[in-house]
């Protein structure tokens, strides 16, 4: 239960992207003539994208939120070179509540979940007494890739990264949005949907954590919505004594 199913188109285009990577094709227009049957643009790639996940150790990490955002949208961010809006964070930092997606929804350019899915989440949302304005929703990325898949080299960083985050914020109730968002928990594998609450002391606080179906699943699986209305009422509530 709860598994997301990833469009196959997806797949493709990161595999044709991968193999077209490989044969040396970094750049779609070219002025100077070049010996394909080198191997010296492949490792050129591969160089500047061990550069692009590079990032600061835990410990050097602004230790500020507002500084920690602006050095998640800079230069020196692993999503700085996806090509694709980065942004930020909404929201006061002093919720109650935090939301975790995976990542900007396709055409996402002012905020996070704009679009359908960002409807759908206010009427969830609206349904417990909340709005968009007094809940703080982040991403795991700022920014979406082409593949609309997290790049698995990448996500043991962007869940760092998270972890730091979310103990700038100390939440007291966590909500996280589909699988890839449900991986910040140790264990969780994964999983999204799984009718259960933890209270962890990972954040800095006693956060009380439910990983429920991303919005855009939601919208291909309406029958599933009965069960994501459980798992908010099930944060809503907390845990039964």
């Amino acid at each position: 239960m709860g598994a997301e199913p990833l469009d196959d188109w997806q797949g493709i285009v990161a595999s044709a992207l991968e193999w077209w990577r490989d044969a040396g094709v970094d750049m779609l227009v070219e002025d100077d003539p070049r010996e394909w049957l080198t191997r010296a643009a492949p490792v050129a790639v591969a160089e500047a994208g061990s550069a692009a996940v590079a990032a600061p150790a835990a410990e050097t990490l602004p230790d500020t939120l507002d500084a920690f955002i602006a050095w998640r949208l800079g230069d020196a961010a692993p999503e700085a070179g996806w090509m694709s809006p980065r942004l930020a964070p909404t929201g006061p930092a002093d919720a109650e509540w935090v939301l975790l997606t995976d990542m900007p929804e396709t055409g996402d350019e002012a905020r996070l979940l704009d679009g359908p899915a960002g409807g759908l989440l206010d009427r969830m949302l609206a349904a417990i007494g909340l709005s968009r304005e007094s809940v703080y929703l982040a991403s795991l990325a700022v920014a979406r890739p082409m593949t609309g898949r997290i790049p698995p080299e990448q996500e043991a960083l962007l869940i760092e990264l998270a972890h730091h985050h979310l103990s700038l914020l100390r939440p007291k109730k966590l909500l996280l949005l589909g699988q890839a968002a449900s991986r910040v928990l140790a264990g969780m594998n994964g999983v999204s949907g799984t009718d259960s609450i933890h209270v962890i002391n990972q954040f800095g606080a006693k956060t009380m954590t439910v990983a429920t179906f991303h919005p855009r699943f939601l919208l291909e699986r309406p029958v599933a919505k009965s069960e994501a209305w459980k798992h908010l009422l099930l944060l809503s509530r907390g845990p039964s004594e």
